[in-house]
């Protein structure tokens, strides 16, 4: 399914309304060029789930924590990633327990080494529109579906010709 949003306010609205759905945790994996507006979706998801601080890209730390009362979310952004067996090194299979939320950008330079998404969000246009399309990957990103379809729902959606 794909929805258009448009500007910073409809990219934080969509990412407001995930923080219901996604909050149990899992993997999702954001994609789209640079500027796309990952770190937009991230920083609405987040800060709907609590967080009262500022959400920066992870570039130079690779990973940003919050703890967020009940739930936990980390935050990759693997885009200055020189190999992926780094992440072997930053010890990430403990950061990708199953009851947190671990939201990856650029998650193709971890080829190799990160386990399969829950969830793939990919971010695409130009402009101030965006291009929202969401694949499941595994029973956890399946079983998100519908309420992101019924989210969707608020949004304009977008066939496969637009």
């Amino acid at each position: 399914m794909a929805i258009r949003v448009v500007g910073e306010e409809g990219m934080l609205r969509f990412a407001v309304g995930c923080a219901s759905i996604l909050k149990q945790g899992g993997l999702v994996f954001l994609e789209g060029t640079l500027g796309a507006g990952k770190t937009t979706f991230s920083r609405g998801l987040i800060q709907a789930l609590g967080h009262q601080g500022a959400v920066k890209s992870p570039t130079y730390t690779l990973v940003e924590e919050y703890q967020l009362g009940a739930a936990q979310v980390n935050h990759f952004d693997l885009y200055r990633l020189g190999d992926p067996e780094e992440l072997e090194y930053m010890g990430i299979r403990e950061y990708l327990e199953s009851d947190i939320l671990n939201l990856i950008e650029w998650a193709d330079k971890g080829t190799g080494v990160l386990p399969k998404p829950d969830l793939v969000l990919a971010i695409s246009g130009d402009g101030d529109s965006r291009v929202l399309d969401w694949q499941a990957f595994s029973d956890r990103g399946a079983q998100w579906l519908a309420p992101l379809a019924l989210l969707a729902s608020e949004f304009e959606c977008v066939t496969a010709s637009q």
